[in-house]
């Protein structure tokens, strides 16, 4: 038997982040399930919001009705006003992706009021929903969760509509918004060490900080190999499914994550995969598909690429097993019913 649900998501729902993906492909698939589900928007100024925006958020989570389990995202989550929330009747359920407090370049009073307010809205709810085994583990460890009252609900990944056809010279594909937890410039300075090699490099993303971003094209034009890599930005999704068909090799220098849905988008296409330690990448990209080293070492994150361009028979069998992986994967609809049985039995 279905129930009647609300999600309450910031800003724009089509947002080209995985995170945002994620939570619309669950809000999707859960009214496919049969569930009516009102979409809540909030301000997008989450998790930094004006004392209005702060006031908006919570008189629209007040005015959800008791009986419709209230699904809140965790941008939202982790900041929102703990005596606000405490004022919502209808049962909450969290998403978290990964803990606000462990988001890379806060400020020491920034991630300890962070750390406090996600800790204390977390006594408040019904149930956790987490992309991870390690933010499951994060939050037993760190916010006394009981281990009971979390579900991993892994994203799930669409099939890809093209068949391999890999670039010559070698194409190595990175993914991930232009922000500094993705670890472009390491990928860059990683890059730059490789000219003696035969490749080319696009690295997609949409620019979430733009300073950032600015950053990252002044790098890439004072690189030696500046003319073999590409800062794509954002990209339409056939864009985008052509350059993984192109690919020969995907990287992401990313310092955390709370799951990484890119890393399954190059499971299901077969990539060997580059990336960092960092988060849950380990719990991720299975051992034999990818090579991990430690987040920030551009040193060992060019060595890992050297390896893969020298060796086309390790590249093969850690494509291989990549295929095999991804083939195991469950879809966004698996992935919405799991929920939806989850949160029918509340």
């Amino acid at each position: 038997m279905t129930r009647p649900l609300a999600f309450a998501i910031p800003g724009d729902i089509a947002t080209l982040t995985g995170g945002f993906i994620y939570e619309r492909r669950l809000l999707m698939g859960l009214r496919q399930a049969g569930h009516d589900v009102r979409h809540l928007v909030l301000p997008a100024s989450f998790p930094d919001p004006s004392d209005a925006d702060m006031a908006a958020a919570v008189a629209a989570l007040a005015d959800v009705a008791p009986d419709r389990p209230l699904i809140l995202d965790g941008l939202v989550f982790g900041a929102i006003d703990t005596g606000g929330l405490a004022r919502v009747r209808a049962p909450l359920v969290a998403m978290i992706h990964h803990p606000l407090a462990l988001e890379t370049g806060l400020a020491p009073d920034r991630r300890d009021h962070l750390f406090r307010t996600e800790r204390d809205n977390l006594r408040l709810v019904r149930h956790v929903l987490v992309p991870s085994p390690h933010t499951r583990r994060i939050l037993i460890d760190r916010y006394d969760v009981p281990r009971h009252a979390i579900t991993v609900l892994r994203p799930g990944v669409d099939r890809p509509s093209l068949p391999p056809a890999p670039s010559t010279p070698p194409l190595i594909l990175s993914v991930g918004i232009l922000h500094p937890r993705k670890g472009h410039d390491v990928l860059i300075e990683a890059l730059s060490s490789l000219g003696d090699l035969d490749w080319q490099a696009v690295i997609v993303g949409n620019p979430w900080d733009r300073d950032h971003a600015a950053a990252l094209e002044r790098r890439r034009a004072a690189s030696p190999v500046a003319p073999r890599i590409r800062l794509a930005g954002r990209v339409t999704a056939e864009e985008l499914e052509a350059l993984y068909s192109r690919a020969s090799v995907f990287a992401l220098a990313t310092w955390y994550e709370g799951h990484g849905i890119v890393f399954d988008e190059a499971l299901v296409r077969g990539l060997p995969i580059v990336s960092c330690r960092g988060g849950a990448v380990p719990d991720t990209v299975p051992p034999a598909a990818g090579l991990l080293v430690p987040p920030g070492d551009a040193r060992a994150f060019a060595g890992a690429l050297r390896g893969l361009l020298q060796d086309a028979g390790k590249r093969q069998a850690m494509a291989d097993a990549a295929m095999a992986a991804g083939a195991a994967l469950p879809g966004w609809q698996q992935m919405a019913d799991r929920a939806s049985r989850m949160l029918s039995g509340l």
